[in-house]
């Protein structure tokens, strides 16, 4: 079975500002920091995969190069067989992307009006904007759709990011933090769509990324815990107690010992 998401050899390195006073600048000397360094994995369709790692262990700079938002340094990923140095715009086409990141919404717009404005961006017709919008929201179960967005809870803004992302009914959803604004109830109302909904009732393809152990643990049939860049350990919870020496460990005990 050929996988849906895969990456080999996968790096990215950035370059750091020198600050002006610094004596070696006109030397040309610039110092880079490695954010994602050789990643290999493979992902198979239908599967909820998640990244565990502390912030700044390089998760989002990886759904970012997945997502074709920004090119690796080294190393190739396919995306539903779709390379993303060549097939960029194909493969934004048919995947959606989530996070706790507000900013991308217009404010002063509805949440309607909002979603109407993304389904545009896919080329879907009015007609066939409000057909999709209805599904999704009643899908999401989203109420106040008419609210200026500003004025939402972050449940429902959390909600409207999440309808942003499947308005183009991708086949892969790459969520970044899904859950990070949200209380306890409305993260765990989150949680149980993700699960039982995207991916027991459409058979979509979650790749998610979070630094909560508990919803590490609870929304992955694998996980990979990260750190500094780097893939430490990757496999399904039994199989992540297996290199632990069999013993019952918690997550908790398990991020311990690989991320650290």
């Amino acid at each position: 079975m050929p996988f849906i998401v895969e990456a080999y050899n996968l790096s990215k390195e950035f370059k750091q500002a020198q600050p002006l006073n610094n004596p070696f600048s006109f030397l040309g000397r610039t110092k880079t920091a490695l954010a994602v360094d050789n990643i290999n994995l493979q992902i198979e369709k239908g599967e909820l995969f998640g990244i565990l790692g502390e912030n700044g262990a390089g998760k989002t700079t990886l759904i970012k190069m997945l997502c074709c938002l920004i090119l690796p340094s080294r190393g190739t990923a396919k995306v539903s067989g779709l390379d993303i140095y060549s097939d960029g715009e194909k493969i934004k086409s048919i995947i959606g992307l989530a996070g706790s990141d507000e900013r991308s919404f217009y404010w002063r717009l509805t949440g309607r009006q909002n979603l109407q404005f993304f389904a545009s961006l896919y080329n879907l017709s009015s007609l066939q904007a409000k057909s999709r919008i209805g599904e999704v929201a009643d899908f999401l179960e989203i109420e106040g759709l008419d609210k200026v967005f500003q004025e939402c809870s972050a449940g429902v803004k959390q909600k409207l990011a999440l309808a942003r992302a499947l308005i183009n009914d991708p086949q892969i959803l790459f969520l970044d933090e899904p859950t990070k604004s949200l209380d306890p109830d409305a993260a765990w109302n989150l949680r149980e769509f993700i699960k039982n909904k995207l991916v027991g009732q459409q058979n979509k393809t979650v790749f998610f990324a979070t630094h909560n152990l508990e919803e590490a643990e609870y929304l992955s049939d694998r996980l990979a815990i990260m750190n500094k860049g780097q893939i430490k350990v990757l496999g399904d919870i039994n199989e992540l107690r297996a290199m632990m020496g069999g013993v019952p460990a918690t997550l908790k005990e398990i991020f311990s010992c690989f991320a650290r």
